[in-house]
């Protein structure tokens, strides 16, 4: 795969010598989760966030992130021409103070209003052991999402592995999106927690082609390495059912326990930035 992305590299620098200008940048998002271990200076790590190839970004929280009020966070992400798309948030269900969890509900979407996103997504849930927890979570799902739209916001739920789990015979991932509301309800499919959890991304994408309105492109480190996930078929489908918003989410890079802690950044930073151009060079990747 090294060698895929090396031509996909002189394939770029070829095209800009024969054409004499370099291909129109495409929409390549970015979790910044991804380089959470290097924000202290959210400035300047949007900096290098540009520079790696990214335009577009999801985000942390709301109404703060990394520390930064709402405007001040998307004032720096316009200076380095990066677009907010979404953020990962999360609040726990309190049926006995319901009210003052809608509230804080209401404060994320406010700052997400701020900062111009389109999305908030639920980056993973308890989700109990039986139908009926499961069904509890659904129906908090439903009134956090109808609470979004009438704030212009559409609420998702990112998988990881455990929700390919079964209980009382369901795939608990499959009964939540049966089980809540396509109008208040969407989902963001990790596909590669859904390749560990033992699923088809794609198979997914042909099943609920209305309900899975967003990616995150993920690998064991950079995109499109480890030969793993046919991401080329994923984004094929994704494009057919009419969606295109996807996001790279990169885990930190694994090492020696000894590994100097500024050499693992500088890997992460190098793997951000390889995923990046990976994608920008893809065919398949509009």
């Amino acid at each position: 795969m090294k060698k895929i992305f090396s031509f996909a590299v002189i394939a770029l620098a070829a095209l800009a010598m024969v054409t004499g200008c370099t291909p129109a940048p495409k929409q390549i998002g970015l979790q910044l989760y991804s380089v959470n271990r290097d924000m202290k200076d959210v400035d300047a790590s949007l900096a290098k966030v540009a520079a790696a190839g990214y335009n577009v970004v999801e985000t942390l929280r709301s109404p703060e992130c990394f520390g930064l009020p709402a405007a001040e966070f998307k004032a720096l992400c316009d200076k380095h021409g990066l677009k907010i798309v979404s953020t990962h948030h999360s609040i726990a269900m309190n049926p006995e103070n319901e009210a003052e969890v809608m509230n804080q509900w209401r404060a994320v979407f406010e700052g997400l209003n701020v900062m111009g996103a389109k999305y908030c997504v639920i980056p993973s849930f308890k989700l109990g052991e039986t139908i009926e927890d499961l069904k509890a979570v659904c129906d908090y799902f439903n009134k956090v999402g109808a609470l979004a739209k009438e704030y212009g916001l559409k609420l998702g739920y990112h998988n990881h592995a455990f929700e390919y789990e079964v209980v009382d015979g369901q795939v608990k991932w499959e009964y939540m999106i049966e089980n809540t509301d396509p109008e208040s309800v969407f989902f963001q499919m990790d596909v590669y927690w859904t390749t560990q959890g033992g699923k088809n991304p794609v198979d997914y994408l042909k099943k609920y082609p209305e309900r899975i309105k967003m990616l995150h492109i993920k690998d064991d480190l950079v995109i499109g390495e480890s030969g793993k996930i046919d991401f080329e078929a994923i984004f094929n489908q994704f494009y057919k059912n009419g969606y295109s918003d996807f996001v790279v989410e990169q885990e930190m890079p694994r090492g020696p326990q000894d590994e100097d802690p500024a050499a693992r950044i500088a890997r992460m930073w190098e793997g951000v930035a390889k995923s990046a151009a990976y994608l920008q060079a893809a065919e398949f990747v509009k």
